[in-house]
């Protein structure tokens, strides 16, 4: 080969690894950026075949036959960008030959179903509080930069009237999400508030609109416990979904009321973030290495410009898997299996790490944050239970001496 052609050899090499490099970096702050920048809308990516009334008079629905779709219990559509919400019950006909499946329409809450195309599939049974058919108020929380509204279910009178609630809902959701542990606080005769926190859409904005993973928004956590200590809350169990669960382990270490804090029930929570999104990369067919590096973006002072973060998140200080032994309040995990989303296998690590404090009921529901919706009765009781066995004599004095 001659030196010119080895010339050319080399620098196309370098060229094409150059090039690779690029890739690899914009694929990282592709990475980083999507963690951390909230969602203004999801795709409706589940085609409605048809809308119609069934010979006893409900109304059906015919969904295609998919793995979430197929799922046993109840079920919500979202539809009409976000403005239409239906709950779905039961599953009454499998149609193979058309890859199709038949369910009930229980309720349809907002906007023209019988006119949607398309709608996205989710656990949110109750879009309302009213939904419920239980008394509730709108009341305002006050935080950074403003208030966040929140939905306060005054408990009946009964000797746990000053135990209240925190319910927390996960990222990229909303408050309505929550709605599906009131009744069973309401049983167990606790006060319940219904949080918003910054970058929901609900609650005011951070100054660069921009997740951190928990570790501020916990702070409007704080802001809501510092409202019910207000109104007379002495016990406080944390009721958190997903991210929620996250800002739940961060109020319960760092909060100025922690010793108020009596337990935590927490649903496909996130323990540890490089899990977490280390899972979802693998889902998404994204390499190893190139996740590592959105991790460092991230965690950098010097790349902020990539993700729009005013500050570094500190990954480490997330990490409720290596800092297990710093838990100090009783915990109920409900989780299934087959969580595409949240590993399952770090709520077990926990579990595993801390059986004196961690309890883990497993599910086998298809899906992220849908155990309720595949079993409400198991998820129900499962707190019940737990809230019986774990909290039912604790106090502030034992939840310090814990």
């Amino acid at each position: 080969m001659s030196l010119a052609y080895r010339r050319l050899a080399v620098d196309a090499g370098l060229t094409v690894g150059l090039v690779a490099l690029l890739a690899g970096l914009c694929g990282s702050a592709y990475f980083a950026r999507r963690v951390v920048v909230p969602k203004c809308s999801r795709l409706e990516d589940l085609s409605i075949r048809s809308v119609y009334p069934g010979r006893d008079g409900q109304l059906l629905i015919e969904l295609p036959a998919t793995t979430h779709t197929k799922a046993p219990g109840r079920h919500s559509l979202w539809f009409a960008k976000g403005t239409g919400h239906a709950c779905l019950g039961a599953v009454v006909e499998l149609s193979p030959d058309r890859g199709s499946l038949t369910r009930v329409v229980e309720r349809v809450d907002s906007g023209n179903l019988a006119q949607a195309a398309a709608g996205i599939w989710s656990g949110y049974v109750y879009s309302e509080p009213e939904q419920l058919g239980l008394p509730y108020r709108n009341v305002e929380i006050t935080v950074d930069d403003g208030v966040a509204p929140a939905w306060r279910f005054d408990s009946p009178p009964s000797d746990r009237a000053r135990m209240w609630a925190i319910h927390i809902h996960g990222m990229g959701g909303r408050r309505a999400g929550c709605l599906r542990g009131i009744p069973v606080a309401r049983r167990l005769g606790l006060t319940s508030l219904v949080v918003s926190f910054r970058n929901d859409g609900d609650a005011p904005p951070s100054s660069d609109k921009r997740y951190r993973l928990g570790e501020t928004e916990w702070c409007d956590v704080e802001a809501a416990i510092h409202y019910a200590v207000a109104e007379g809350a002495e016990r406080i169990v944390i009721f958190g979904w997903s991210l929620g669960a996250a800002l739940a382990l961060q109020a319960a270490a760092l909060s100025a009321h922690a010793p108020r804090i009596v337990g935590m029930v927490l649903d496909a929570p996130v323990f540890d973030w490089r899990s977490t999104l280390l899972a979802n990369a693998k889902a998404a067919g994204l390499p190893r290495p190139l996740v590592q590096l959105g991790f460092a973006i991230l965690q950098s002072k010097a790349l902020r410009w990539v993700t729009g973060l005013a500050e570094p998140i500190h990954l480490d200080a997330l990490d409720w898997l290596a800092r297990a032994g710093e838990l100090r309040k009783p915990i109920l995990i409900l989780h299934g299996r087959k969580d595409d989303t949240t590993p399952f296998e770090a709520s077990k690590r926990a579990a595993t790490v801390r059986p004196d404090l961690v309890s883990l009921v497993e599910f086998e529901s298809v899906g992220h944050s849908l155990e309720w919706n595949f079993d409400p009765d198991k998820w129900e009781h499962s707190v019940e239970d737990w809230f019986r066995l774990a909290l039912a004599d604790a106090s502030p004095e034992q939840a310090v001496e814990s």
